[in-house]
């Protein structure tokens, strides 16, 4: 029998004014509003859709995540669930806020720094557990450690529909935002840490634009001292070019070839990671409304 063991609760929020699924049909009123970063959220009036989760803005949602291990670690059927603080199962993707104002965000920790298996949202999965992804129907690992903490921004999607025009045309590569945690604590699967974005590589894997958004959790020593791209490579040397070079050349021992970077080979600074998030966030309001075709993506 898979064991099953909650392994740890993890403080999201109090309160945030970032968009989210309902779990029911209600109607919001006409003069509604919702703050937060930027547009983050959209149109105000009832969005009652087809799915099992209608669109919608609020200010408070989710005090307490807890996180559930299904199954043994390094197993095909190894499963790591999000819990509500009811024990009701929710998707890390979908209902975990992404903005908690004021320029900091959630990030979802995926894979540990000083790892190697990876680990990623399963995003065509009921509730989008956090799972290591398989070929071939065996595990993958990557051929060496990643140096930093990495997974996602929730309630972003990079449309693989969409071209985008400063990074060869390039289209999104089907998945949430990736998110590069730079600080110096290595973090556990399924952490939810509070981020604020630092600078963008513009990743290109096969043909697909595949954003690394480099942040740093505000818990960190020296969160303090960066606030853009000059202060990463003031503050943590050689650490921008690392990053890049080993997204650049993970693939290479596989016998594959290199991945690339749009924007001149160079980070975006802040005011262009954020410009990212928030059109990713756009991305994703259009997919959770079925304004665009979810193909096999779960939405729930």
């Amino acid at each position: 029998m898979a064991a099953t063991r909650v392994i740890s609760a993890v403080a999201v929020a109090t309160q945030t004014t970032s968009c989210f699924l309902a779990k029911r049909a209600f109607l919001l009123p006409a003069k509604k509003s919702c703050g937060g970063f930027g547009g983050l959220c959209f149109n105000r009036r009832a969005l009652v859709l087809k799915s099992k989760r209608p669109f919608s803005c609020s200010a408070i949602y989710n005090p307490q995540v807890k996180v559930k291990e299904e199954g043994q670690p390094e197993s095909l059927d190894y499963r790591v669930f999000f819990l509500d603080g009811s024990g009701k199962k929710v998707s890390p993707w979908h209902d975990i806020p992404l903005t908690l104002g004021d320029g900091v965000f959630n990030f979802i920790v995926e894979i540990p720094k000083e790892s190697k298996a990876k680990m990623e949202v399963a995003t065509d999965e009921d509730f989008t557990p956090i799972k290591q992804d398989t070929k071939k129907g065996k595990l993958r690992y990557y051929p060496y450690n990643i140096n930093w903490n990495y997974g996602l921004l929730p309630q972003t999607w990079e449309d693989p529909t969409q071209a985008n025009s400063d990074v060869e045309g390039a289209f999104g590569d089907n998945d949430p935002v990736d998110v590069v945690e730079i600080g110096e604590t290595q973090r556990k699967i399924g952490e939810v840490l509070k981020i604020k974005p630092l600078a963008a590589l513009a990743m290109i894997d096969e043909g697909e634009l595949d954003w690394k958004i480099v942040a740093i959790s505000l818990d960190d020593p020296k969160a303090h001292l960066v606030n853009d791209v000059e202060d990463v490579e003031k503050h943590f040397p050689g650490t921008l070019t690392a990053i890049r070079d080993w997204f650049r050349d993970y693939k290479i021992p596989d016998g594959k070839p290199a991945n690339r970077f749009g924007l001149g080979d160079k980070p975006a600074n802040k005011d262009y990671a954020l410009k990212i998030i928030h059109e990713t966030n756009e991305s994703w309001a259009k997919l959770v409304k079925r304004s665009v075709d979810a193909g096999d993506l779960s939405l729930f």
